[in-house]
């Protein structure tokens, strides 16, 4: 696979330049495996020694009474050396925000502030719904995923809640049928890398690459979000829009998105929510089940409590929050 996916296709592009010698192939056969063994050490030699017009090295000079053993290479780590996870917990202990002022003009402007830090921070690219059947494409070409539910006898304006699960929307029948029985539109969706919207296992892969090349999967997430509450909101003629999550990446999705648009939703219920980010140092939770939650310098500047202070007017009802059971010691 890798010959003519890769080296195959590149060469002419060397071939164009005039340099197709300078780009070689060889496939070690013994042990065949990802190794730096003699055979591939020697291929190396030669390829060294042609394009630096060296002489060409044909053998190794012995060196096997150099090699040290395992016990001649043990140095030790100090008794209380830090993990990357203590040396992270560490500098997360080291935090400190400045006090939100109780003034409220001074808050007001401290919020404007925030939201525009906030954007920053996660990358913040508002998206439009230009495709909508059993999915919702948006128009950096990722997509969402969401049922719009609504009794018969349910006015045209009745209030709107949407709800999201870390599980999936398949998961939320309980929170749907709650709403709807209360005369209530409900739109249950899924946001990318959640529920129907991704189709894969995991995530934490893909994730990666976008953070890689400079995006943020949670502010994408929020951008999601966003949009589709202004999709139902302008299409139910909704007195009202409520929000519900359940799960803690669905609920920084919810607050980042709320603090980007305090005047989005009336209401944000929280299920199974984090109390702080601090949680996911101190569980810890591992990049592969939450990966959109380690968003580069989000808990440094932010706690969930102040993005749900730079969400004013928004109110907030919290369930119990996720126990606090650290995996290791």
């Amino acid at each position: 696979m890798v010959k003519p996916l890769a080296f195959d296709a590149i060469k002419p592009i060397f071939k164009l330049y005039g340099k197709e010698d300078a780009f070689d192939w060889h496939e070690n056969r013994d042990p065949g495996t990802h190794n730096y063994q003699l055979d591939n050490r020697l291929q190396a030699y030669r390829f060294f020694s042609q394009h630096f017009n060296l002489p060409l090295i044909a053998s190794e000079i012995p060196s096997d009474s150099e090699v040290k053993s395992y016990d001649e290479l043990v140095a030790g780590l100090p008794k209380n050396n830090l993990t990357i996870l203590g040396l992270a917990r560490q500098l997360a202990g080291a935090i400190r925000r400045p006090p939100i002022s109780s003034d409220p003009a001074k808050r007001i402007a401290w919020a404007a502030e925030q939201r525009t830090l906030l954007k920053n921070l996660v990358r913040y690219k508002p998206v439009e719904i230009e495709r909508l059947w059993t999915i919702a494409t948006m128009s950096n070409g990722l997509s969402a995923n969401a049922v719009w539910f609504k009794a018969i006898n349910a006015p045209e304006n009745a209030p709107v809640t949407v709800v999201l699960n870390d599980k999936g929307k398949k998961a939320a029948g309980a929170e749907v049928s709650d709403r709807v029985n209360r005369g209530e539109q409900v739109l249950a969706g899924d946001l990318i890398f959640s529920g129907d919207a991704w189709c894969e296992i995991g995530t934490s892969d893909f994730q990666q690459i976008l953070h890689g090349i400079g995006d943020r999967p949670i502010g994408m997430e929020a951008a999601q979000l966003i949009q589709m509450a202004h999709w139902i909101k302008d299409r139910s003629a909704a007195s009202k829009l409520r929000l519900e999550t359940n799960g803690m990446r669905n609920q920084v999705a919810a607050l980042i998105a709320a603090a980007l648009e305090p005047n989005l939703f009336s209401e944000i219920v929280i299920r199974e929510g984090m109390a702080s980010l601090n949680y996911l140092l101190e569980k810890p939770v591992e990049y592969h089940e939450a990966a959109d939650l380690f968003c580069l310098d989000l808990y440094k500047e932010f706690d969930l409590d102040r993005l749900e202070a730079v969400a004013a007017p928004t109110n907030f009802v919290h369930g119990a929050y996720l126990a606090l059971t650290p995996k290791h010691p």
